[in-house]
């Protein structure tokens, strides 16, 4: 077993709460799961245990919405940019130091964070400029999902951007992330960094992320949501800050 005991069950705990984060707010679960995970374990070694587990939950929350096939037709350009992004990042990381991964990780939450929390919406673009724009934002979004494992930045405030429901939003997401993550597991499969003892801890992994899931959006409707969301970007920040303050030293 590539864990000891001890950091088995630590992050059998992490898969529950970025489940639970995910379950509420739909979103956050590579960002809080490897936040949390490379404090005590290397960024390549946290971006292959969190492969089942997000590209499952994703994969549910992507298939379980009404909106797939209106969705498809109009974002396709930034699921496949996303796709040859995320082979493209992946394809980088055993070439780039782990030091400067956590920093790029850390700059990364910090980002988001405090856009989600002061940032202004970005402007919504014309229907002839999202034909050449999704693509382009796909494509740098599976960049940096392929070193840093986070699909967040830029893809999130762009989906925003495009004034989608919250549904639709959620089940976005979860389309852009499914197609990233399987060009990232191939990728790291491809260069060496996930044998099969950390793809067996990461199927583990699926079981508390799901309760976490599970357990989310059971109290989804109890919560103020917008509160909820504004704690966990100040907590990702910091993740944010720890990460940036540990690679640079």
């Amino acid at each position: 077993m590539p864990l000891p005991l001890h950091e088995l069950a630590l992050a059998g705990v992490i898969f529950i709460l970025a489940g639970t984060v995910k379950g509420i707010a739909g979103f956050g679960f590579p960002a809080v799961s490897i936040g949390l995970l490379v404090l005590f374990r290397p960024l390549p070694e946290g971006m292959a245990l969190i492969l089942a587990p997000t590209l499952l939950t994703n994969l549910w929350q992507a298939l379980a919405g009404p909106h797939l096939k209106p969705l498809l037709r109009r974002l396709w350009g930034l699921f496949l940019g996303s796709t040859l992004g995320a082979a493209g990042g992946a394809a980088m990381l055993s070439k780039v130091n782990t030091g400067l991964l956590s920093v790029m990780l850390g700059v990364l939450l910090i980002s988001g964070a405090l856009y989600a929390l002061f940032g202004r919406p970005f402007p919504s673009p014309k229907p002839t400029t999202e034909r050449w724009l999704s693509p382009l934002i796909g494509l740098v979004s599976g960049v940096i999902t392929g070193l840093t494992g986070s699909y967040l930045m830029p893809a999130a405030p762009y989906l925003v951007a495009l004034r989608l429901r919250p549904a639709e939003f959620v089940q976005a997401f979860g389309l852009g992330v499914i197609g990233a993550l399987v060009a990232l597991g191939v990728g790291l499969r491809g260069a060496g960094l996930l044998p099969a003892d950390l793809g067996l801890v990461s199927l583990l992994g699926v079981v508390p992320s799901f309760l976490g899931l599970w357990f989310g959006q059971s109290i989804r409707g109890k919560l103020p949501e917008a509160r909820f969301r504004q704690l966990i970007q100040v907590l990702l920040g910091g993740l944010g800050l720890s990460l940036l303050i540990k690679g640079l030293s």
